[in-house]
């Protein structure tokens, strides 16, 4: 007996110790809690946590077991967490690429089947399969993956058309890839995004600058109204050193685009392709066009005429390399803005028929618009707290004439009669009146106070 004694006694208390460091983990597991699809509470996120750290835990082999055994250990708490976390694709994945890497690809196989059954829609875990069987040389076993992202080409996205382009290229070569972008620019979902990624994996794989001119150019007609687009064509341009034909392809594109907020990006590529490469000239002349385009659609504040230190720093900057300081340019977009709200000023109607109110004016119109909604207190019930019998000796100017005048024009009057902005700027600083005298007008209609504050209350800030 104490042979077995002394055989056994470290085995049990290495167990009990393992099973005491667990039983922490497993203890904040919600044993009872249904598999639901994932919705970011608090609750699923501790339950995700939890089964976690009891994986960590058992994937570091505590007990010292023989690798067989721990890994149908391993396996059987992952069996287990997916009772749990059924719908978290990123469970099924670690549970298959975790079988992958114990050399089991059959078993992995099967995990990323089931969970394409258990979550049918999900194109990340389609992706990770079909990486799996093409790491594993199983190239038709993948082409089928991707041909079910495919299906019948009505309802398949942009980016599957992209990544089977890829995978045909990779497979079976650069006319297998070709007849697959025959078929997917006639996909009624087809972007140009797909014509992107077909030109450019012609040029930098198949090095046919040529092919890739040709696909750029049929997409142009499809996607012209397409700022980014326009952009990546010139990207590409700019690779063949073609600057002739940039500079062609922009001016196209800036006739036809219409004129929103979306060109803005394409005025700022042209200038910054003149900048790198125009002479001076031809930089000038690109930044008059510029600010004269921006400035009828509204998207810049700046005078047309005029120029700023800020285009210098614009202009004679490189990637990271600016020829001022970080707080010099901030001081300048902070002068462009004071200028774009003084240029404001000036456009606006009062300002230009020569009305003129002082800041007393406007505060006492805009408590005039206070909402209809808000009932204000009977002051005349006040009382002086601890104060045996004695009522506030209120103005009688400042209280209203009885207690159940709710009629928030006559309330408005009294208030503004009695807290007239004069009175205020009498008793602040001097700094602070010359600081409410200056603040400008408040330009547009006035809110309806009650209706922000029910939004403020609502939002999760």
């Amino acid at each position: 007996a104490k042979g077995l004694l002394a055989e056994y006694q470290p085995r049990y208390n290495s167990a009990r110790a393992v099973y005491k460091e667990l039983k922490k983990y497993t203890d904040e597991i919600d044993w009872n809690m249904l598999a639901i699809p994932p919705s970011g509470s608090h609750k699923e996120e501790v339950q995700w946590t939890a089964w976690k750290k009891v994986l960590g835990f058992e994937k570091s082999n505590p007990q010292r077991i023989d690798n067989a055994s721990a890994i149908k250990r391993i396996a059987f708490f992952y069996e287990q967490c997916l009772m749990y976390l059924y719908h978290y694709p990123d469970m099924w994945y670690e549970y298959a690429t975790w079988h992958a890497k114990t050399g089991s690809k059959e078993s992995a196989i099967k995990v990323f089947q089931r969970a394409l059954k258990a979550l049918p829609d999900s194109e990340m875990l389609k992706y990770a399969y079909a990486e799996l069987e093409e790491s594993h040389g199983a190239a038709q076993a993948a082409k089928k993956v991707y041909e079910s992202l495919i299906g019948g080409g009505m309802n398949a996205t942009a980016l599957s058309h992209i990544q089977f382009l890829r995978f045909l290229r990779r497979t079976e070569g650069v006319e297998a890839a070709r007849k697959h972008f025959l078929d997917a620019r006639n996909s009624p979902n087809c972007t140009y995004h797909v014509y992107v990624a077909y030109a450019m994996m012609a040029f930098c794989l198949d090095k046919d600058a040529k092919l890739a001119h040709n696909v750029f150019e049929a997409g142009l007609k499809r996607f012209m109204h397409e700022p980014n687009y326009i952009l990546e064509y010139a990207d590409f341009l700019d690779r063949l050193s073609d600057d002739k034909n940039i500079r062609a392809l922009f001016e196209r594109a800036l006739s036809s685009l219409p004129p929103d907020e979306s060109v803005e990006v394409v005025w700022n590529k042209f200038s910054q392709f003149e900048q790198t490469y125009g002479d001076l000239a031809s930089m000038l002349k690109v930044e008059q066009r510029r600010k004269e385009a921006l400035s009828r659609i509204g998207e810049s504040g700046e005078s047309v005429s005029e120029t700023s230190l800020r285009d210098i720093a614009s202009r004679y900057s490189f990637m990271d390399l600016r020829p001022c300081s970080t707080r010099d340019l901030d001081h300048l977009a902070r002068q462009e803005l004071l200028s774009r709200n003084a240029n404001k000023r000036i456009e606006n109607p009062m300002a230009a028929s020569g009305t003129t109110t002082s800041a007393g004016d406007r505060i006492n119109a805009s408590s005039s618009n206070i909402s209809g909604k808000i009932i204000y207190p009977d002051v005349s019930q006040m009382a002086v707290h601890g104060a045996t019998g004695q009522k506030p000796a209120f103005s009688a100017s400042v209280l209203p004439s009885s207690s159940t005048a709710t009629v928030v024009g006559v309330i408005n009057e009294k208030r503004a009669a009695a807290f007239s902005v004069n009175e205020v700027l009498k008793s602040v600083t001097p700094s602070l009146a010359a600081f409410i005298s200056s603040l400008p007008a408040v330009e547009g209609p006035t809110p309806d106070v009650d209706f922000v504050i029910s939004i403020c209350l609502q939002s999760s800030i």
